[in-house]
Formats: structure tokens, sequence, C-alpha cells
């Protein structure tokens, strides 16, 4: 029954994100204010079709932590679900993004359109310096720049591996920075069609201040998501979700 109902999200997912793209493409033309619109009526109803399907809702805590205007938004990244599910809960999202996808037809023009921001993480130090200035001019509208800091996902209690890029954002732009802590991943695993019913948490932790050392930061980000997201884990009520994170452990422990 699990590998049905996850089957029949995974159609109503893509087909609902399919319609989305090519229904609303004149937003593509529209204000951004109105495809950003649109972008979060599309979370909304992926969250809804995930609830209704799997039965895997969703809880958010700490949401006063977020400071009102620009802010640096630093979240784990455990699955592909944060990448849409993140989106409702700020005001004005920009998010940062590996510069592959921008080349994607429909989804990297809409991506540009709602004003994220492209990484072209080969390209080293210049790279670095391109999303500090296209961070910048995104916060000066007092958008929320979101940053994956391991740059892409890891499964849970995988060890972190985060990257320069969110320390270059921090100084960088002298904002606050909202470190996210969740626990996607065991209910949305990567590499797998399979999604588990439960509750996914997002906690946006105490802001850490501006003009912090680069060390101090660094070591401060990551233990504090890393311990609110081990925390969040161990929280996990459903059978189902239990065994796999069992069975995640055990990979991890046997690499």
């Amino acid at each position: 029954m699990l590998v049905f109902r996850s089957i029949v999200f995974a159609v109503a997912f893509y087909t609902t994100t399919a319609a989305f793209t090519i229904l609303g493409s004149p937003l593509l033309f529209a204000p951004r204010s109105y495809a950003m619109a649109g972008l979060r009526i599309h979370a909304r109803c992926c969250l809804w079709l995930l609830r209704m399907i799997v039965g895997t809702k969703l809880e958010v805590r700490g949401h006063d932590n977020i400071p009102k205007g620009a802010a640096l938004v630093a979240s784990k990244h455990q699955s592909t679900w944060e990448t849409f599910a993140l989106i409702p809960l700020l005001s004005d999202p920009a998010m940062v993004m590996k510069a592959e996808l921008g080349w994607i037809p429909f989804y990297g023009w809409f991506a540009r359109k709602f004003g994220h921001i492209f990484v072209a993480r080969e390209r080293g130090p210049s790279a670095l310096r391109r999303l500090i200035a296209e961070a910048k001019a995104r916060a000066s509208d007092n958008r929320q720049i979101v940053i994956f800091p391991e740059g892409t996902r890891q499964s849970p209690g995988a060890p972190p591996a985060y990257k320069p890029g969110v320390v270059a954002l921090y100084e960088g732009l002298a904002l606050p920075c909202v470190p996210v802590a969740l626990n996607s991943g065991a209910f949305w695993p990567r590499r797998t069609v399979i999604r588990y019913p439960g509750t996914i948490i997002v906690e946006f932790l105490t802001p850490i201040p501006p003009a912090l050392d680069r060390h101090t930061f660094r070591e401060m980000l990551q233990t504090r998501i890393e311990n609110a997201s081990a925390k969040l884990l161990n929280e996990t009520r459903s059978t189902d979700t239990q065994t796999l994170i069992e069975t995640l452990k055990e990979r991890q422990a046997n690499k």
C-alpha cells in the first residue's frame, strides 16, 4: 500500500508541477510578484497532495525567529522536499541554486523570473564574488537569501559537508543568518520513489548575528543545524519511518 500511495503521489506531483509550469507560462511576462504568488500556490498544492495521498504532514517551529526584511537563511538539505516547501514559509525568498538548473526549459526560465541566484561552482572565487553581488541585490529588495550550505542532499545522519558559499554570503551580506533544521529525509528520502507517512518538521532556529569571524560563524551554524536536525530525526513516530531511520543509520555505519 505504501508503494502504491508513493507512486500515485509521484504521478500527481509531477503532473501538477508540469501543469503549473506550462499553464502558468504567461506569468513569465507578468510582474515578479505574480510569478512568486504562483510558486507559493504550487508549493501549497504539493504539500496538500503529500498529506492527502501519503499522509505526510508539516509542522513549522520557530517561525518568529525569521527577521522582518532581508536575512540569510541556511537550511539543512536532506530531500527535494525543502526546495519547494520552504517557499511559502518565507515572505520573499531568493534561492541559491546550481547554474546548470537555469538551462532547463521552463524550470530555468521561471527560476530566473523568481529572481533566484545561480552559482557556477566550478568557477571558484569568481563564482563566490558573483554570488555575493547578486545576493546583495536581492537583499536590497528585502528578500531572504536561502542557501543549502552542503550544496547537495545528504541522507539523515550522514556526516555534514558544509561548503564555503554560506560563509562568503554571511561575510558579504552582513545580515543575520537563520539556521534551519529539518527531518524531511526520513519521509522523502533521496533516490527512491517511496514517501513515508508522518510529520516533517521544519525548525527556524535562533538567528546568528552578523559580524562574527568566519570560523566562529561556521562552527556555530553547523553545530546548531546538525544538533537540531538530529533531535528532530529522533522525534519521528511512524513505524515505517523508524524502520527507514534505522536502515539509513546502518548504511551510514557500513560506509
